[in-house]
């Protein structure tokens, strides 16, 4: 029996025992892991892409899960990406579009978070979407998205500096920004920090309290009056050059809080995952049935850890990755501690308009790095298509093509 192979509901073949704990092996393996005294470990300093690498499992389960997305609507959402001769980074002028379910923008949004080389969450709880595009050209800068934030975050909760109790009425305050990224070629001019700092923009906490201020808990059945005050976001490859340095003058900061803890499951996705899943589905396990509603964002940890102890693994042990990721938080309003801690109620922004914020990130980053380094011309759009059908890496343009082009490009007026 080939074990890596996701078997059906109801499941086909037993599983035993013994497969699972091989599997398990030969995945921890392939990945680099080394066998210690007491498991399985990485080694303590890791490279971005050591990292990517970690997550090829899960990325390569992800496309395959949306194959069929991609097969069809790829050629049709793929005019809405820029060749890199259509960018004058001098011009560049964002808008966000808030991203509706069923919509041509929310299939937009779907196809560019398959772009990314570490696969990106779903969410839970409140969402707000967001597709940043280029008034100069139509095309699009990047997306970004909004959802419930993690219930425990250490590294959050010290910096806060509230109670247990506090956190369970005014968590509702905050939210994670759990999808952020430029796509190519945007992304080769450092635009990813341009879509983070309009995350903090004055619209998008209009389309927060349009969406959610007033509005009642599906599952408390309480009305929420909370105004949006902090943001939070995780770094995808341990340190961030994201938001390394990040800050709109007289507006918000990204401030580093510290770093996970370096424990999940991400290394134990796709295949070995469903492996796992088939496994408690033979004992009748509840937790095999698929994530419902209101069972929170953590469904898939506890169904690798329930499987790994059903084998006989030490699941702290094997959960236990090591790969760090660095932990920021986004004020949102001048006053964000008094109000999470209760103390004040009355709520002071410091967002500033997204055309500011486009104006001052294109001055600080787009321009300057369009100087230095021209790679965002070789891009094309047939070189993103390839990427996303094949998991290719970018095919470019020759440099020749791209010299011949900056003197045109990049001494043009801003529109």
């Amino acid at each position: 029996m080939r074990i890596f192979q996701r078997s059906r509901a109801p499941v086909s073949s037993w599983i035993t025992k013994h497969q699972l704990r091989r599997a398990v092996r030969r995945r921890l393996l392939s990945l680099g892991f080394r066998r210690t005294s007491d498991g399985y470990s990485l080694p303590s300093e890791l490279t971005k892409d050591q990292v990517r690498e970690l997550h090829r499992p899960s990325r390569r389960a992800l496309h395959a899960a949306h194959r069929g997305f991609i097969g069809e609507r790829t050629f049709a959402l793929l005019r809405h990406f820029a060749d890199g001769r259509e960018i004058n980074p001098k011009g560049v002028r964002p808008e966000l579009v808030e991203v509706v379910p069923g919509t041509e923008e929310s299939e937009l949004f779907r196809l560019a978070t398959l772009l990314w080389s570490v696969p990106v969450s779903g969410g839970f709880g409140r969402r707000l979407r967001f597709l940043v595009r280029d008034r100069q050209n139509g095309k699009l800068i990047g997306v970004f998205a909004l959802g419930d934030p993690v219930f425990n975050l250490g590294a959050r909760d010290m910096w806060v500096g509230w109670t247990a109790a506090d956190r369970a009425k005014r968590l509702v305050h905050t939210m994670d920004a759990y999808v952020v990224g430029a796509v190519p070629p945007y992304a080769q001019l450092i635009a990813g920090k341009l879509v983070a700092a309009l995350m903090t923009s004055q619209q998008v906490l209009k389309a927060y309290e349009r969406k959610y201020l007033g509005s009642t808990s599906v599952i408390e059945g309480v009305e929420h009056r909370a105004r949006l005050v902090l943001l939070t976001t995780t770094s995808a490859l341990g340190r961030s050059s994201l938001y390394n340095r990040l800050a709109i003058p007289d507006g918000p900061q990204f401030i580093r809080l510290g770093a996970t803890k370096g424990f999940g499951h991400f290394h134990l996705s796709g295949s070995l995952f469903e492996l796992m899943r088939d496994y408690l589905r033979q004992t009748k396990h509840p937790y095999a049935s698929g994530n419902r509603f209101g069972m929170g964002p953590n469904w898939k940890l506890r169904v690798a850890r329930a499987a790994l102890e059903a084998v006989g693994f030490d699941s702290a042990v094997l959960l236990r990755h090591g790969v760090e990721r660095e932990v920021y938080g986004i004020p949102l309003a001048r006053n964000w501690r008094e109000i999470l801690q209760g103390t004040q109620e009355r709520v002071y922004s410091q967002s500033k308009p997204a055309n500011d914020i486009a104006e001052f990130c294109r001055e600080r980053w787009l321009v300057p790095r369009s100087l230095r380094d021209p790679t965002y011309l070789r891009v094309t759009r047939a070189s993103i298509r390839q990427l996303l059908v094949n998991g290719t890496p970018l095919v470019t343009l020759p440099v020749q093509e791209v010299e011949a082009r900056m003197p045109v490009l990049n001494t043009a007026a801003a529109p």
